[in-house]
Parts: C-alpha cells; sequence; structure tokens
C-alpha cells in the first residue's frame, strides 16, 4: 500500500522511488483531466471545442502525461484518436522551466507500462505519427533504447514551446531544442518569469510598502510598473535616509527571528549577503562556500574587508542529492570554524536557515543588502528569487544568466554587479571539452587553498571526512558546473560590494531604489498577460 500523497518528489534513487514519481504524477494529471471535461462539458462544450474551453499549460514534464490522458478520455466520448490529438493539440501548450535533466523527464517503457499500461497504445500511436513526419529519429518520443521522452511529447503535441527568460528561450531555440525549433519555428516564444509582488512587497514588508505609497500613491498596488515613479526619488537625501532606515528595521527584524527561532545572533549592522534557493551544484552555493573559506584566510592574513559579512543560505537538497548534502555539511561546519575564531568572527558569519520555506523567506527576502544570484550562465533558467530581491531593494551579484540578463538591463550596468563567464563561453567549453578541474587547481595558489581547506585540520574537527573530503574530490576531478574558472572574478566582484556599501550607504541606497523602481516589469501579472495575450486567448 503506498501513500502517494505524503511527499512531493520522493526520492528517485531507485526503481520504487522512480514509479512512485510516476504514480503521483498520473494521479494529479488525471483527475485534472477528468474536472477539465466535467466543466467544460457543464459550462456548453461538446468536446469538439475543448480548445474553446480550456487552456492546458504544461509546466516542465511532470504533467506531461495529460496529453495521451486527455486523448484517452476523449476517445472515451467517441471522438475518434486523430480528431483527439487535434483537439488536445490545440487546448495544451509546454513551459520548459529549465534545461537540467530532471525537468527533462525520460522513462523506462516498462516503467509506464507498469503504472500506466492504459497509456501505452496511445503513447505509442503518438511515436508513430512523429516518425511518419520527420527525418531526425532525436525527436521521436520512444527512443530506440525504449526510453519515453516526455518533452519530446509535449512539443510535438502541444501549440506552444515556451522558455522562461530571454537568454533561456534563445539557448533552446538555438542549442538544447534546436532540432525541434527547425521542425516548429512557430510554437516557441519567450516568457519572462514574474512574481506575486503582493505577496513579495506588500505582504512581507510592510513598512517599505507604506512608505512607497507615501511617495508614489497607491496604484502600484495593482499596477506594479508605476514603481518606476520612484526614478524621481533618486537624488532626495531624505527618502535615501529612510529607505536606509527601513532596510536596518527589516536586518534587525531577520536578527530577532533568528536569535528568536536558531538561537543565532546576528549583526545587523554588517552587510547581510543572502543566497536563497535550492541547493544544487549549478546554483554554486559551492562557489559562495570558496569564498568564504577564501575570505577566512585573508582576515587571519591581516587584510580585513571593509565592513563585516553576514553570508546567510536558504536552501534545501534533494534526499538523494550526495553532493548537494555534502555542500550544506561543509556550509555548516565553516560556520563552526569561523565562530569559533575570535580573529575571524568580529568580520565574518554564516548563517543556514534551519527548514527553509517560504515563512523564512519573508522574513529574509526584505533584510538582504545583496543578492546571490550565482549559477553557471546557461543554466538557471529564470529564477525568481533575483526578482523578489531586488524588489524589496536589494542589490545583485549575478552571472548573466536567466532573468538577471534582464534585471541588468533593467537597472544598468552600475546597480548590479556582473561577474563570470558568459553563457556562450559556458557552452563552448561543454562542447569541446575544455574544461579540466584539476589544471585550475593546480595553477591558481588561491583556489588551491580554498578547495584544499575542505579536508584541511580546522574542518575536519569538526566535519566528516566522508563528507568533505568527497566534496573537494567533486571540485578538482569534476565540477561540472564550472565553479573553479569563476572564482577569482566573484572574489573581486563580492568584495568591490562590501567596499562600495561601507564607502557611501546613501549611494546604496540610491542603487537599491533604482532596482526597485525597476522591478515591475517582473510582476507576474504582466506574465500572466503575456501568457493569455499569445498562448491562452481566455476570454
Amino acid at each position: 500500500e503506498k501513500n502517494l500523497t505524503l511527499f512531493l518528489y520522493p526520492d528517485d534513487s531507485d526503481d520504487a522511488g522512480r514509479l512512485l514519481r510516476i504514480y503521483q504524477q498520473y494521479l494529479m494529471v488525471s483527475a485534472g483531466a477528468q474536472l477539465i471535461l466535467e466543466e467544460c462539458l457543464e459550462r456548453g462544450s461538446n468536446l469538439h471545442d475543448l480548445y474553446d474551453y480550456a487552456a492546458i499549460q504544461i509546466n516542465d514534464t511532470h504533467p506531461s502525461m495529460v496529453i495521451p490522458e486527455l486523448i484517452r478520455l476523449l476517445c472515451e466520448k467517441e471522438i475518434e484518436f486523430e480528431e483527439a490529438v487535434e483537439i488536445v493539440t490545440k487546448t495544451c501548450a509546454y513551459t520548459n522551466h529549465t534545461i537540467l535533466a530532471e525537468a527533462l523527464e525520460k522513462w523506462p517503457r516498462h516503467y509506464l507500462e507498469t503504472v500506466v499500461p492504459q497509456l501505452m497504445p496511445i503513447i505509442e500511436k503518438l511515436d508513430a505519427k512523429v516518425r511518419s513526419k520527420i527525418t531526425d529519429v532525436s525527436t521521436a518520443i520512444i527512443d530506440s533504447n525504449n526510453v519515453i521522452h516526455m518533452a519530446h511529447m509535449d512539443i510535438h503535441f502541444t501549440h506552444s514551446t515556451n522558455g522562461v527568460a530571454a537568454l533561456h528561450t534563445e539557448i533552446l531555440k538555438n542549442s538544447e531544442l534546436n532540432h525541434f525549433y527547425r521542425l516548429y519555428p512557430e510554437k516557441f516564444n519567450n516568457k519572462t518569469n514574474g512574481i506575486t509582488f503582493r505577496r513579495w512587497l506588500l505582504k512581507c514588508n510592510p513598512e517599505l510598502t507604506a512608505f512607497i505609497e507615501s511617495l508614489i500613491g497607491p496604484g502600484f498596488k495593482k499596477d506594479a510598473s508605476q514603481l518606476e515613479k520612484l526614478a524621481a526619488f533618486t537624488e532626495d537625501e531624505a527618502v535615501l535616509k529612510q529607505l536606509t532606515a527601513i532596510k536596518r528595521d527589516n536586518k534587525a527584524a531577520l536578527s530577532d527571528w533568528l536569535k528568536h527561532t536558531q538561537n543565532v545572533k546576528v549583526n545587523p549592522d554588517s552587510l547581510f549577503a543572502i543566497q536563497s534557493k535550492r541547493l544544487h551544484e549549478y546554483k554554486r552555493q559551492q562557489l559562495n562556500l570558496l569564498y568564504l573559506i577564501h575570505q577566512y584566510f585573508e582576515i587571519k592574513a591581516g587584510h580585513m574587508p571593509q565592513i563585516p559579512l553576514t553570508a546567510v543560505f536558504g536552501a534545501k537538497a534533494a534526499p538523494a542529492y550526495t553532493i548537494a548534502k555534502d555542500i550544506i555539511h561543509a556550509l555548516l561546519v565553516l560556520s563552526k570554524v569561523i565562530a569559533e575564531d575570535p580573529e575571524v568572527s568580529r568580520w565574518l558569519q554564516i548563517v543556514f536557515i534551519e527548514n527553509y520555506n517560504v515563512t523564512a523567506a519573508e522574513k529574509m527576502i526584505p533584510a538582504c543588502d545583496l543578492s546571490e544570484q550565482i549559477s553557471l550562465a546557461s543554466k538557471e533558467a529564470s529564477g525568481t528569487g533575483n526578482m523578489k530581491f531586488m524588489l524589496n531593494g536589494a542589490l545583485t551579484l549575478g552571472t548573466m544568466d536567466g532573468a538577471n540578463v534582464e534585471i541588468a538591463d533593467a537597472v544598468g550596468e552600475d546597480n548590479i554587479y556582473i561577474f563570470g563567464q558568459s553563457s556562450s563561453q559556458v557552452i563552448r567549453r561543454y562542447g569541446n571539452g575544455s574544461y579540466i578541474a584539476r589544471e585550475w587547481y593546480e595553477i591558481d595558489p588561491n583556489i588551491r587553498r580554498a578547495v584544499d581547506f575542505l579536508t584541511g585540520k580546522e574542518m575536519l574537527a569538526l566535519g566528516s571526512t566522508e563528507h568533505l573530503g568527497r566534496l573537494r574530490n567533486e571540485l578538482i576531478h569534476k565540477d561540472w558546473f564550472q565553479t573553479l574558472p569563476d572564482f577569482n572574478a566573484y572574489v573581486v566582484r563580492k568584495n568591490q560590494a562590501l567596499a562600495d556599501y561601507a564607502k557611501s550607504p546613501l549611494d546604496w541606497a540610491k542603487r537599491a531604489l533604482i532596482n526597485i523602481s525597476k522591478a515591475g516589469f517582473f510582476s507576474s501579472d504582466r506574465t500572466i498577460a503575456e501568457y493569455n495575450q499569445d498562448i491562452w486567448h481566455l476570454g
């Protein structure tokens, strides 16, 4: 007996976990599809015109089975297979949220034969339809190894395929899904993600909300583009001082919350640099880790930063993601090493949020000074944390990845800290296999010092040899997400941010206000309106 709803995204490191995922996915799409058909019938649809009554957006490949399930249900209603396929194609659209493998699901045929045998004849027919019109077999749904590619089914049998940031969509068209783009150029479009700014400003930062309203009126609460009116105040010293005071209040509130919930005391007058996102190597919490080790050595050598730094991490790792858990372990051990060193702890502190969730995020985001958006260029489809932080007056430290590109375009290069390789450089390195992590480790003494510290006596005295040794080995011998090539540029730009913050609080506040004023574009209101205008065509 299985509890299908006990865990979202269960451990998929074995067959049982992977099968459970498919059971969960089918439960959701079948229930949803049946409900949609019932509601449309009640509203007057004859199901031949389903696409006039419903629009179904497939977000990544987890709900992909809605395509064959809807076809099955329509056929049960005595609609011919070919027409059912046409109806479903006109009703459904597909969003690709990431190019990473976990969101481009591929299932062995026997998995689906076990869990959803009723769908396999339909998937086989869909594959046959595809093969009858293509010459590039790499776009088939069922490959020569009897693996079913869910994203392939989504692209063939929906009427729209979109990415979620301008850069991401271009990568899909020119690289990752180029073979499909050549087949269906008319299907591909971009819909840059947005955030629910009423939650991420009005609800979680009421003091800032009230201040903005006092400056530009209440219209921004319904129309986020009105935040642009704040640009009129970027030279107003009184406004900038009040903005700084509000940020200080939010940092004090986070400090109090951390003391109450985790018994951790932090300095609200330090710079709060926050990395708040899923723990994944491509998001590169390990790069932040190496920076913090580097700063530890610099402080020990007498090179003091211009202002104390509090590095806050909010993250969880998938249960079977060993290296991600090793990174968490290393950060926790390093936090103890620093805390026990009176020379370093005056200047540097690491805080890892326990059981990170939305409630914690609502405390962290208003308090952030520097937003860490340091994923490997080309790997983050969009990101939305970057938008939440800028809306609350944080400056971004990031790569030219995902929506960082559009944030940089909006705020200007003086109001964001960009570093690292471009997406084209990264893609080229993957393509020609030219990146060898060990070469970077051996040639750069600062990289070598930081990586070796993971298994140094200070860390091993407090941590696990297995976890720390495995992470060090991963960075030297693999480093699939190219941490080491971006290390020095990251150190330089982050230290520049620290220096700028310490040098001129009013200038920092001016740049923060510019970020807030440009955040309106990243409202989900705009995103949803674009989906409706270009894809859904609802009412």
